[in-house]
């Protein structure tokens, strides 16, 4: 039995057969072993004759063994005999809703006897007692109609939830800045809190640390809540957005005339996208703060936002907003090799992305954006989005079938954004064996619109995440992009109507180990990866990349990453009973991924694929097994 790292008092325990539980000694990937290297050059060089279901591998005893498509190649000994079905394919799951035929209708009333429980106290503590001693509380506005608790001490022994034994009782808040500004509604407040004497009796006070910072966490692109009070009210002025717009409306109503535009976009900061800087994708929920924040000490070079719809932003919903702040790790300058014209220290990782459905939504959000964000990199522009509720709008990939929206979009934000780069991402179309990003990509760039870098994830919409995704296809647009870039402006239909220097093209899709990552810059000439489920199922997949290896993490030190993101979590979220909701609802979000990495370690042959699903497996040892459960308590246990 081995104990809980994070409880000492808990052992794990799994519930496979005691004949399955027997510990393994770690193996160590190293470059001598031969069956690694021969895999590894099987991946990078190609095998003799013609491709197969099967690929056939020698192993290290000279005898040939088979490699099954679509399964992950775990070692023998570590496989666990069961007579259970296929593994579950969530791919296919996630493209289901493209499958014609297949539409079901939704039962209703199913879930109404349900109790999910609740994130919050079942009284909460009054604002004015929060953070304040027993006996020097300030005054409450609403005094006796307050419905929240005033009595501090009856607060803390009736209403308010044990305090959490994780991290040895210490809140991490606390110990990392010295002050915790959630006051007594911590769930850790005894190790920041006394009884002290004093003339009226026994007080309870909170300590603060005199020798820590109370800076906070270091969270950057703040938005006041007087601003987001002024776009809820219609109170803030975007005056080159209602200009532009102004135009768009006279160029429509007179086709027959040339109309200039009010202004000419502003000189654009220059971006630099190369080998050593491999991108974390833009992650609907999941790319939230603390797991962007988690990637960049693993090595990300550069971060995008979750899609932050553009509606909202100019309505000043919270909610939105709250998608845009980032770390102050973010804000440091990304790797880079020497290029001309490029200053790295004007560059910083973190870039934001939106999704909208018309140029003005665009237009408007880029200039309040450009107004109230000071640390962005760029501002990406979702056209590749394959959620139902955001395509039927007219965002997302909805602007692939609409590539003269797509492209006033781009020009009009360019017109409004300052000196932050607009850039976009694309999908290669929104039908299957129809691809339409070839004729988009030769707008967005011949067309003169200045987009200063394009993304192309190697799938239609209606294919979401199944089957693989198509370099071949983004080797035929990065060409296109190549020829653009050494001719330029000889080629181009019109003078650009801003000059972003070398438009950058960059690739997505299915990139799960430096092998990978390797083997498209080189055969598809992109000029960087964007990484998107491989750095959910494994976030040190940056490190890989960094170091040119495969590390083969122990279990202990993959529970530490999950430590990591939940102190993370606790600081960007609070460690209140809502703050601590918000981050288990989170970091499951994440280990409903994460579960699918298999240690390289157990694995037969090498490179791993993104789309092998493993047969029943146990691990080295019983936390390995643990973490690799499918089952949803398992991951509540973790």
């Amino acid at each position: 039995m081995e104990s809980n790292p994070l409880n000492p008092h808990e052992t794990l325990t799994s519930s496979s057969n005691v004949q399955d539980r027997e510990a393994h000694p770690q193996n160590v990937v190293l470059a001598s072993d031969s069956a690694v290297t021969k895999a590894e050059k099987i991946e990078r060089h190609g095998s003799q004759g013609p491709p197969a279901k099967r690929m056939k591998v020698e192993d290290h005893n000279g005898t040939t063994s088979e490699r099954r498509k679509g399964v992950a190649p775990i070692k023998s000994e570590f496989l666990i005999n069961r007579s259970a079905t296929n593994p579950q394919d969530d791919d296919a799951a996630e493209g289901a809703a493209h499958q014609p035929g297949k539409r079901r209708e939704k039962s209703k009333g199913q879930n109404t006897a349900r109790n999910f429980g609740s994130s919050k106290d079942e009284v909460g503590l009054c604002s004015s007692r929060a953070t304040q001693p027993e006996f020097s509380p300030n005054d409450c506005q609403y005094g006796d109609k307050c419905r929240f608790e005033h009595d501090l001490r009856k607060y803390l022994k009736e209403w308010k939830r044990a305090d959490l034994t994780t991290f040895e009782g210490i809140c991490p808040i606390w110990k990392a800045n010295g002050k915790c500004h959630v006051g007594w509604k911590c769930r850790f407040v005894g190790s920041h809190s006394e009884e002290r004497e004093t003339e009226n009796g026994k007080e309870l006070i909170l300590t603060d640390s005199s020798s820590q910072s109370t800076t906070g966490i270091g969270t950057i692109n703040e938005v006041s809540t007087q601003a987001k009070s002024d776009l809820m009210k219609r109170k803030f002025n975007t005056p080159k957005t209602d200009k532009y717009v102004k135009w768009l409306e006279e160029r429509d109503d007179e086709r027959a005339t040339y109309v200039s535009p009010p202004f000419l976009p502003s000189e654009k900061r220059r971006l630099y996208f190369g080998p050593e800087t491999p991108i974390l994708a833009p992650l609907t929920t999941q790319g939230n703060l603390p797991f962007r924040r988690l990637c960049v000490n693993l090595g990300a070079q550069l971060t995008y936002s979750e899609m932050a719809m553009s509606l909202p932003l100019i309505q000043g919903q919270k909610s939105e907003w709250a998608l845009l702040r980032a770390h102050k790790s973010e804000a440091t300058p990304p790797a880079f090799r020497t290029i001309k014209n490029y200053d790295n220290t004007r560059d910083l990782k973190f870039g934001a992305q939106i999704a909208a459905n018309k140029p003005w939504n665009a237009v408007k959000t880029a200039e309040i954006l450009t107004q109230l964000c000071p640390h962005l990199r760029l501002i990406d522009l979702n056209c590749g989005c394959p959620i139902d509720l955001v395509y039927r709008t007219g965002a997302g990939s909805a602007l692939l079938d609409s590539p003269a929206k797509m492209d006033k979009i781009v020009r009009g934000m360019n017109a409004v954004s300052d000196e932050i780069p607009i850039t976009v991402k694309i999908r290669m179309g929104t039908k299957d064996n129809k691809p339409t990003a070839l004729k988009l990509v030769d707008r967005l760039v011949y067309g003169g619109s200045g987009a200063a870098a394009i993304t192309l994830h190697g799938r239609s919409r209606q294919q979401r995440y199944t089957k693989s995704a198509d370099w071949e296809y983004i080797a035929d647009c990065a060409a296109l992009i190549k020829k653009f870039n050494e001719r330029g402006d000889d080629l181009a239909d019109t003078i650009r109507e801003v000059d972003t220097g070398k438009v950058y093209f960059v690739g997505n899709g299915d990139c799960y180990s430096h092998v990978d990552y390797q083997k498209h810059l080189e055969e598809a000439k992109v000029d960087s990866v964007m990484v998107a489920r491989g750095a959910l199922i494994k976030p040190w997949i940056f490190e890989e990349i960094e170091k040119g290896q495969y590390l083969d993490k122990s279990a202990s030190e993959r529970l530490g990453l999950v430590e990591k993101f939940v102190k993370y979590g606790l600081e960007t979220w609070g460690s209140d009973e809502m703050g601590v909701g918000t981050t288990r609802r989170f970091l499951l979000e994440w280990l409903s991924f994460a579960y699918r990495y298999v240690p390289v370690g157990i694995l037969e042959y090498l490179p791993p694929s993104l789309q092998d699903r493993p047969p029943a497996w146990r691990g080295r040892n019983e936390l390995e097994t643990l973490l690799g459960s499918d089952n949803y308590k398992d991951w509540i246990k973790i």
